[in-house]
């Protein structure tokens, strides 16, 4: 798929990757729909806002009766919280994080289907993480929703082929965004990230694993009680 000349509709783009896809975009000549609960935050120039809070059906509808002309769907918005499964007091977090991070994506996918495949098949990226290949007890309830939200991927490709649609799972370390503000350590460049993904969907694959720990990770999952698990136990116990 060529970016030049594509609409899109980019989820959660306000801020963080999700601005940094669009600013990417329009540099490639794309027509940009940014969706966002508020609105009125989206405030890159040159593109159009779309009020979208994906984990409400009616702005989910809404948005694609209005995006009718979109080729490219980016499914950006998440929500996270530092919540271990059984050390936190409720299900509170969990529960929002799955209804965003997991159904929310999955409706989007649902009501954007139709319009991919009147236009043409057109592709869908959905933003993982490298938690998707593991799980951090520290965040363990974010973790499972990557996990889940990766294996939704790998059935949406399966479901979408027919239709010509490209579905690009895209996984990444620690972005410097506003989600991995309370994480010490070396995080990539928002709109280097956006780059690479978008050079996936002009090429055609399927995957993106932006940085080498996420491939290593990903590698090791054959393994991972044995590569993984051992130094997340021992990160687990120096912070209990």
């Amino acid at each position: 798929m060529r970016i030049e000349g594509v609409t899109a509709l980019v989820t959660g783009a306000n801020r963080g990757l999700g601005r940094a896809f669009t600013r990417v975009l329009l540099e490639r000549g794309a027509t940009v729909y940014a969706g966002a609960r508020n609105p009125e935050t989206v405030t890159e120039p040159g593109v159009i806002p779309v009020r979208l809070d994906i984990t409400d059906p009616d702005q989910v509808a809404a948005a694609a009766a209005r995006c009718g002309e979109v080729a490219l769907l980016i499914n950006n918005a998440a929500y996270a919280t530092q919540s271990p499964l059984i050390a936190t007091p409720t299900l509170d977090a969990a529960r929002l994080e799955m209804e965003t991070n997991y159904f929310g994506t999955l409706s989007m996918c649902r009501a954007f289907a139709p319009v991919l495949a009147r236009n043409g098949g057109g592709a869908v990226v959905n933003m993982g993480s490298i938690v998707s290949f593991f799980n951090n007890g520290a965040m363990g309830s974010f973790c499972s929703t990557k996990a889940a939200l990766w294996s939704m991927t790998n059935g949406l490709r399966v479901e979408l082929r027919p239709q010509r649609t490209l579905v690009v799972s895209a996984h990444s370390g620690f972005i410097d965004t506003d989600l991995a503000a309370g994480f010490d350590g070396p995080k990539h460049d928002p709109h280097a990230v956006a780059a690479a993904i978008l050079d996936a969907v002009e090429t055609g694959r399927e995957e993106v694993l932006y940085d080498e720990a996420t491939r290593a990770m990903k590698a090791a999952l054959p393994d991972d009680l044995e590569l993984i698990y051992p130094e997340v136990e021992r990160q687990w116990l120096a912070r209990t």
